[in-house]
């Protein structure tokens, strides 16, 4: 006899397969090394204890997601490296505050149960926190059909760091003080629909492509070893994450109000990626708004210090100097331009 009762399975959601991917994550999380003494996966919510390392700790939390580089996760059907990048997102903006990040959540919402591309988005995500030496303790997982389209799915990501209250960056931040540029290894995860939008419209397929294939999906860099190590240290006095809205919008969210940073274009060294976007026909002002143009992070220092940060960093990510402090009302200020054949 047939079965016409209706369940919410029946309606899309699948609460068997969701209890499954919970305990695959318990699994891999309790074989941490961090991991603590309170079982925080599968519960209401999580508990952490405060490290006892911080004399007078101040509570930094981030917020965010990968945004379209998830299109490109879904049309290479790869997606291990995709959880690094929405870490990555976040612990990268901690530390701009001398936080250290301590531990992070994570929202995936799909409109159907998918064993095997949630575990490898697990992974990567279990993989982030262990570069940045934070702990997953805790996130959601949201079966919703009828919202996304088949294959689709979102992800965002929580982060919470703590800092010293003395030892808050961006506050000693004056005149004469140098801008140093820290490579990034790529696009990160910013300016993706522009970077669709062309393929799109070149008809470009990505998956023939065996540069763009690795190029499109290679992982957010995370910076908080090194910076951690260099603040701890007092080499720098400041930080920026450079995301959406490249080196202007997110360098001038640092400065205090009586400067201005004096930006030489002509000193950044572009990945590749970025040369061949620019050759698409895109102008110089919207590489610069829209990418981090191979500047993935800045820091601000003295000259004297510029030598003993630069021991902190492998040769890929040497940082060097790209402008200077000065006078001013808040603004960025651009001389020269990008050598795109550089």
């Amino acid at each position: 006899m047939k079965n016409n009762k209706l369940t919410y399975e029946k309606s899309g959601v699948n609460i068997k397969a969701a209890d499954k991917f919970v305990k695959f994550i318990s699994l891999v999380s309790n074989k941490s090394k961090n991991s603590g003494k309170f079982k925080n996966i599968g519960s209401f919510g999580s508990i952490t204890k405060i490290p006892n390392t911080f004399k007078n700790p101040q509570i930094v939390s981030t917020t965010d997601g990968v945004g379209t580089k998830i299109e490109i996760a879904n049309i290479l059907k790869k997606f291990d490296t995709i959880g690094i990048d929405l870490v990555a997102m976040c612990v990268n903006d901690l530390i701009v505050q001398g936080a250290k990040p301590i531990i992070f959540l994570d929202y995936i919402s799909i409109n159907k149960i998918d064993l095997i591309k949630l575990k490898q988005i697990a992974k990567g995500i279990f993989k982030g926190c262990k570069i940045s030496g934070c702990e997953l303790v805790g996130g959601e997982t949201a079966e919703m059909p009828g919202t996304y389209e088949k294959n689709k799915f979102d992800i965002a990501g929580f982060s919470i760091g703590l800092v010293d209250k003395n030892k808050i960056l961006n506050k000693k931040i004056s005149k004469n003080d140098l801008v140093l540029a820290i490579p990034s290894d790529g696009l990160h995860s910013n300016g993706y629909s522009l970077v669709r939008h062309i393929i799109k419209k070149k008809k470009i397929n990505i998956i023939k492509d065996k540069y763009l294939k690795k190029e499109l999906i290679r992982p957010t860099k995370i910076y908080t070893n090194e910076v951690l190590k260099i603040t701890k240290k007092n080499l720098i006095k400041g930080c920026a994450n450079i995301t959406g809205g490249g080196i202007s919008d997110n360098l001038k969210r640092i400065l205090p109000k009586n400067t201005n940073a004096v930006i030489n274009l002509k000193h950044i060294k572009c990945n590749k990626i970025f040369k061949w976007i620019k050759s698409q026909g895109i102008t110089d002002n919207e590489m610069l708004k829209t990418f981090n143009c191979g500047v993935g992070f800045c820091l601000i220092a003295k000259k004297t210090k510029i030598k003993k940060i630069k021991k902190y960093f492998s040769k890929k990510f040497q940082p060097y100097v790209i402008g200077k402090i000065t006078s001013g009302k808040n603004k960025i200020i651009f001389n020269e331009k990008i050598n795109w054949n550089k």
